[in-house]
């Protein structure tokens, strides 16, 4: 069968499960690490990257000649900048300054235009200058908004959700994310609980430094902190995380984040980001 793509946005997905054999310690269950590292732009957010585009296609608000804007803490923006080089958009990405060195490289290299805002301002003052951006001139700018934006966890639901249940024979029981804008969880665990009505516990994985969805959980006033695991803990409740699937919260350090993404590739053979030491931190 013919797997010629007519452009790198579709190709997304089909990545692998692996399973941790060192990392686990005494666990006596079977823990499996979806790689998204697979997908084009080497991270999760190719998924949404491409979703929200063709999205907005289908709906005729993006069209031939409009530019793109989108505050991002990193992977979104490379994947949207990856996309918007292979559908043929322009890009601006509004980010915190604090954000790596070789991610804002990465960005460059596909040809995506770059604003810092303050670090102190966290995601927040990048939404608020992209935000500002577009509606400057609407019929020129589309803001995908990926903190709103219903492509984003429909895209799991679509994809990474029946991907994981089909690889597994549909034996998973535990689902661990990590939470950013909160698309991933909730769209696999909308697919497992209610389009196929199975059980599932999902455990949302935050920065023990800024705790913001314990808070929202415990009906606590929020107290967002900075932070070091890039692309978790935006710092409030994005519109794209259904709380109603979250069964557990588990705080991990940005320390313990980094510990474990060094062990997974000295250990388990896994190249993979801070965020995704978390999630390991968390699941074993």
């Amino acid at each position: 069968m013919s797997r010629i793509y007519n452009d790198n946005s579709l190709s997304i997905g089909n990545t692998p499960l692996v399973r941790l054999n060192r990392v686990v310690g005494s666990a006596k269950a079977r823990v499996l690490a979806k790689i998204e590292g697979r997908n084009p732009a080497y991270s999760v957010k190719c998924r949404i990257g491409a979703a929200m585009i063709w999205d907005a296609e289908r709906r005729g608000v993006l069209k031939p000649g409009m530019e793109i804007v989108e505050p991002t803490s990193g992977n979104t923006g490379i994947a949207l900048a990856y996309v918007c080089a292979a559908r043929g958009y322009g890009l601006t990405l509004t980010m915190p300054e604090t954000m790596s060195l070789e991610r804002r490289r990465v960005l460059a290299a596909f040809g995506a235009r770059l604003i810092l805002t303050p670090g102190a301002e966290g995601m927040k003052g990048a939404i608020s200058r992209a935000e500002a951006i577009a509606a400057a001139d609407p019929q020129h700018w589309f803001l995908p908004q990926q903190f709103k934006n219903p492509a984003n966890p429909a895209i799991h639901e679509q994809t990474t959700g029946p991907e994981i249940w089909q690889d597994t024979d549909g034996q998973v029981d535990v689902l661990v994310a990590g939470v950013g804008t909160g698309g991933t969880i909730s769209g696999v665990s909308r697919y497992i609980k209610r389009t196929l009505g199975k059980p599932l516990v999902s455990v949302a994985v935050e920065p023990s430094e800024s705790p913001v969805i314990r808070q929202a959980l415990a009906g606590e006033a929020l107290t967002p902190s900075p932070h070091k695991i890039q692309g978790l803990g935006a710092g409030f409740i994005p519109a794209t995380l259904d709380l109603s699937i979250i069964d557990r919260v588990e705080a991990v350090s940005s320390a313990e984040a980094v510990t474990m993404a060094r062990r997974l590739a000295t250990e388990e053979g896994i190249f993979c980001g801070i965020s995704c030491g978390a999630a390991t931190v968390a699941a074993v």
